[in-house]
């Protein structure tokens, strides 16, 4: 490995190996970040999912979509739904259709979702997960145990629709998986059965994290400039939010390493991204915080064979649900395919 991206990797690596476990094992997981409701996360059940070739589950997609979009909302703390009286005037105003009640603004879009609600698709029904939610008595608590059942919703749906799928052999990969962020969530929502699945990281507390938080999946040690797999090992990779920290020289070394292993389809996610000519590099501390620009990123998996569609997700979310806003304005997802896999 070139020295340059070996001294890279130290730091890398010491910007995680200095935090404690616990807290990294907790690290993207909660709020906005939490994968039953991020967007992005979302994103990436859906593209393997995709892979099954089932067009009657495209319903259920978009009811995921609008179940993010709507809890997202309602758990917004700007919108001050947090008291048993808050949560009773929102599903007075919802229930009626009103757009605005004692001072609470009800967008549209939150009162379409509330009136397809419960909804029936194929043989699952998606429950009235909005009244589950507004008609708790106590104060809003994010530990609440009650929430958890709600904001598992889709993980029973989408367990419930697999069961019946043998698994598919499809092999995945997960390059920076932390302490199994999402890994943790895909088997919760019984797609680690079906595909076979394996994540690194560079820091072994995340491995070891991940080890005791997913058993199911396969997780090691390994560096993205210089993997210890085959070409074409895998079938599918995704990534969340890793290019963005890498040096302007470590950017394509990344993204050859990825295509080299992978057959056939990339879901990657970044959450500092811009339609502008060229990145906009910010070292901080001992890794980078970049701008990056859609078009270079872009053009890195274009070299490789890979094609598909740039997706920014405000625009996405807005498109497909009507919400008006995301948490982050930068985000951007690529998913790509290699038209001769």
């Amino acid at each position: 490995m070139d020295p340059s991206l070996q001294a890279e990797t130290e730091r890398l690596r010491h910007a995680w190996d200095r935090h404690d476990p616990a807290w990294l094992g907790q690290y993207l997981v909660r709020d906005v970040e939490d994968p039953r409701r991020n967007l992005q996360s979302i994103l990436t059940r859906h593209f393997l999912l995709s892979t099954l070739q089932q067009p009657e589950w495209e319903p259920i997609f978009q009811a995921e979509l609008d179940f993010a979009a709507a809890l997202n909302w309602i758990l917004n703390p700007a919108h001050g739904i947090a008291t048993p009286d808050d949560r009773h005037l929102l599903r007075f105003g919802l229930q009626t259709g009103a757009a605005n009640v004692e001072g609470i603004e009800i967008p549209p879009f939150l009162r379409r979702i509330y009136s397809q609600l419960p909804l029936r698709i194929g043989p699952v029904t998606v429950p009235h997960y909005l009244d589950a939610w507004l008609q708790r008595p106590e104060p809003a608590d994010p530990d609440d145990p009650h929430l958890e059942s709600v904001l598992d919703t889709f993980a029973r749906l989408w367990s419930q629709l697999l069961e019946p799928i043998p698994p598919t052999g499809l092999r995945v990969l997960e390059p920076a998986c932390g302490s199994a962020n999402d890994a943790r969530f895909l088997d919760r929502y019984g797609l680690l059965r079906i595909f076979d699945y394996t994540g690194f990281d560079l820091c072994p507390a995340n491995v070891a994290n991940a080890r005791a938080l997913c058993p199911r999946g396969r997780f090691l040690e390994a560096n993205l400039f210089e993997l210890p797999f085959p070409d074409r090992a895998f079938d599918l990779a995704f990534l969340h939010d890793l290019f963005e920290h890498l040096s302007p020289r470590a950017l394509p070394v990344a993204a050859r390493e990825l295509c080299r292993v992978v057959r056939y389809g990339l879901c990657l996610h970044f959450f500092h991204m811009d339609e502008i000519p060229e990145h906009v590099v910010q070292p901080l501390g001992p890794y980078h915080w970049n701008l990056l620009s859609l078009d270079q990123t872009w053009n890195l998996f274009a070299r490789e064979g890979f094609h598909g569609v740039p997706i920014h997700i405000g625009s996405y979310l807005q498109q497909r649900t009507g919400s008006p806003r995301t948490h982050n304005p930068a985000a951007y997802t690529f998913l790509l395919y290699r038209s001769q896999p």
